[in-house]
């Protein structure tokens, strides 16, 4: 008789073997099963089934039931999972949890439980009332069943007066029994709507908008890449509309990703008003029922278009036909734990194997999709000008070197801000730290206050007064003096964000400023009041991090100034200088939508030349250089990287492993591995993070297949090795950053 393979959510590698459940059949590849694992149970994914088995038959065990009646992922599903499973090293069943919305992982249906509804049996349709003697509960029971047309549910009959033991007391006696409504097998595929798909009158495209539309539209029947390079509000969300518009009234599905949860309202309300279909939304601010629902209309067809965060890029879709990665660039789409993927690289590998279109859109591509561009492997398409025909502004660097700084401003900087106030207009402060201060210090002996568990600074928050560690959240009151010296008062060194509120709350008093930063938008419904606020402030002075700078339109916004440029200019980070530049860009593309604009950086190094070229000829000149740089130093994307992370309470485990692991990987070095570089191990950047010691072996290849090749057997050693057994390791292929 045949076994079953099943996917579950353990670190092996491998899948598990089992019976079919008793007196069933094989279940279909794709469905869920329940099984014994051990002492436990375990939610499985069936994968296949095989004649053979490593184990021996009397040792293997039966599957205890079976979940689904239909399978959850088709095949096209499945072989995506599969590629995830082997090109990140990540064992298939724990790639599969990702897939899977929380409910579905604890094994409860894909449909919510029904209600049930009470019928009349035959008996208690024609028995005499007299035969249930003095129970006139259970009389009045029978009556209004008799009168309802319909069976009723069991809530509405408590809401009648009638208890679940009365309830059941007759279903015991067999006068009453339960009536389950037929459900239909899954996945049933929604048929397509006999309405028109535009629910709105389309915006009217420009030349260069047209023009890209026009060139997509003869490949949406087969795979490509398309890379939308447009100014931000140039119009790319437009485009993207256009072709969805094509993509429905062939009766297929699209797949929107976006990078972040903030922008999924504003999005998800846009698709809304243009399409007269079903749009569905993807992200962790939904509840798990939410999820499950919104998942399940994607996989039964129902949802035509789903827009989501990194995960969704798996959510089974039996009528794809279109995906859509817009902001392509944002760092936000590397999973940086458990399963380390990147979904625009999954997407794309998705789109592939089914020979569907995929587009990227960015004002600030990735230096890989560039680089791709430049192989020929991906077809650019360039939006250079805004509808409105406002041209973008150009940056202005601000020296402060020599500057007094008031609360992280300049004088001149708060002068701009008061001209553009005086106008009817809005400022976008940007400043990418949190809290109050990053550093609280003592002035009369240097103490710092430092996290017990990290190698960090503690930040000062005043709202409310702590100390927090932004690293391992570790929290504590603010010392009243010096843990070291007893003197006091201590002195905050910098500026965040509070910081900012606090002093330009003092510059101008009658002006609204709205924060917007992880501490002030909590809640399902904080942001959407934020924004909201923002759209009829009037004159007011729009402050906050990063998620304030991705993708929002502010029309009365017309300066944009970046408190620190060089925060994050000059790090060990090898991409600092590319989200950097990405940053500033996406900052300056908030100014001017609808009126001229002013961009003002605020930096310390105005004579940067990187600086100075961004300003001057933009980020496309730019990562033209940073393209060229990364050639000759033989880094990504031009070389491909591997990167071993290990961590441990103890210093030394962590360093006896990773030596461990370096001197197997020189060992295993033949002519195969010849172009293959090793550097480290060595310690993380930050040693120490949530009381733990960190470190990193890179692993550096001409060729992808030789990378892989050598993490496939440094990985049979770990999985061999008692020292891997007592630290926490993991491999991430592509890193994004050496965190």
């Amino acid at each position: 008789m045949p076994l079953i393979q099943v996917a579950l959510p353990t670190p092996l590698r491998r899948l598990f073997d089992y019976w079919p459940a008793a007196g069933q059949g094989l279940p279909q590849p794709g469905g869920r099963v329940l099984v014994p694992f051990g002492r436990r149970q375990l939610v499985g994914v069936v994968m296949g089934s095989t004649d053979q088995s490593d184990i021996e038959p009397a040792k293997l065990k039966a599957a205890l039931s079976y979940l689904d009646t239909a399978p959850l992922f088709q095949p096209a599903d499945l072989r995506l999972l599969r590629w995830v499973a082997r090109y990140y090293h990540h064992p298939v069943g724990e790639v599969i949890q990702l897939a899977l919305p929380a409910l579905l992982r604890q094994g409860q249906g894909v449909h919510p439980a029904q209600d049930p509804r009470w019928q009349l049996t035959p008996h208690g349709q024609q028995e005499e009332l007299a035969a249930l003697g003095r129970a006139q509960l259970q009389k009045a029971l029978i009556e209004q069943l008799r009168a309802a047309p319909h069976p009723m549910t069991q809530k509405a009959l408590q809401a009648a007066g009638f208890s679940t033991a009365v309830i059941k007391a007759l279903a015991d006696k067999g006068w009453i029994a339960p009536f389950i409504l037929p459900k239909t097998s899954l996945p049933q595929l929604a048929p397509a709507p006999s309405r028109s798909v535009l629910a709105d009158v389309p915006l009217n495209l420009t030349a260069e908008q047209k023009q890209v539309v026009q060139a997509i539209l003869p490949q949406l029947q087969r795979f490509h890449v398309h890379l939308i390079q447009g100014v931000t509000g140039s119009g790319k969300t437009e485009v993207y509309l256009h072709l969805i518009q094509q993509v429905l009234e062939q009766g297929r599905q699209a797949l929107v990703l976006i990078p972040e949860i903030g922008l999924t309202p504003q999005t998800l309300a846009r698709f809304q008003k243009r399409f007269n279909r079903t749009v569905v939304a993807l992200h962790s601010g939904l509840n798990d029922r939410e999820r499950l629902d919104a998942w399940r209309q994607a996989m039964e067809g129902q949802a035509a278009i789903v827009l989501g965060t990194r995960s969704a890029v798996f959510t089974p879709l039996p009528k794809l036909g279109l995906i859509l990665i817009d902001e392509e660039h944002d760092a936000s789409f590397k999973q940086q734990d458990s399963v380390r993927y990147h979904a625009r690289d999954v997407a794309i590998v998705r789109a592939q194997q089914q020979k569907i279109p995929i587009i990227l859109g960015s004002a600030t591509p990735s230096l890989e999709s560039l680089a791709k561009v430049e192989a020929g492997l991906y077809q650019v398409h360039y939006l250079h000008q805004r509808p409105q025909q406002q041209e973008p502004p150009q940056p202005k660097l601000l020296e402060i070197r020599s500057r007094r700084l008031e609360g992280g401003f300049s004088e001149p900087l708060l002068s701009n801000i008061q001209k553009h106030l005086d106008a009817g207009h809005q400022a976008l402060v940007l400043l990418n730290r949190r809290g109050y201060a990053p550093v609280l210090m003592c002035s009369s002996c240097g103490w710092i206050a430092g996290c017990r568990h990290c190698d960090a600074r503690m930040t000062w928050h005043r709202e409310p007064a702590r100390l927090h560690c932004h690293h391992c959240d570790h929290q504590q009151p603010i010392p009243s003096a010096c843990p070291v010296c007893s003197h006091s008062p201590l002195l905050p060194l910098g500026s965040g964000t509070e910081r900012a509120e606090e002093t330009l709350q003092t510059r101008f008093p009658d002006v609204p400023i709205i924060r917007m930063d992880r501490d002030s938008v909590r809640g399902k419904t904080a942001l959407q009041s934020k924004l909201d606020q923002i759209h009829h402030a009037g004159p007011a002075i729009l402050l906050g991090t990063q998620m304030l700078a991705k993708g929002h339109h502010f029309p009365l916004v017309t300066l944009a100034t970046l408190l620190d440029a060089d925060y994050g200019l000059y790090s060990s980070d090898p991409r600092a200088i590319e989200r950097t530049a990405q940053l500033i860009t996406q900052v300056a593309g908030r100014a001017g939508r609808e009126q001229e604009g002013e961009v003002i950086i605020q930096t310390y190094h105005s004579d940067d030349p990187r600086l100075i070229k961004l300003c001057a000829q933009g980020y496309a000149a730019l990562a033209q250089d940073l393209l060229q740089e990364r050639r000759q130093l033989g880094w990504a994307p031009y070389t491909f990287l591997a990167l071993w992370r290990a961590e441990s309470p103890q210093k030394e485990r962590v360093e006896a492993f990773m030596q461990a692991l370096a001197g197997t990987a020189q060992e295993l070095a033949c002519a195969d591995f010849l172009q293959l570089q090793r550097l480290g191990p060595v310690p993380a950047p930050m040693e120490r993070r949530q009381g733990r010691y960190h470190m990193q072996f890179l692993l550096l290849a001409q060729q992808r297949s030789v990378l892989h090749q050598q993490v496939e057997l440094l990985l049979d050693w770990c999985e061999l090795q008692p020292l891997a057994r007592q630290v926490r390791w993991s491999v991430d292929i592509d890193p994004e950053d050496l965190f």
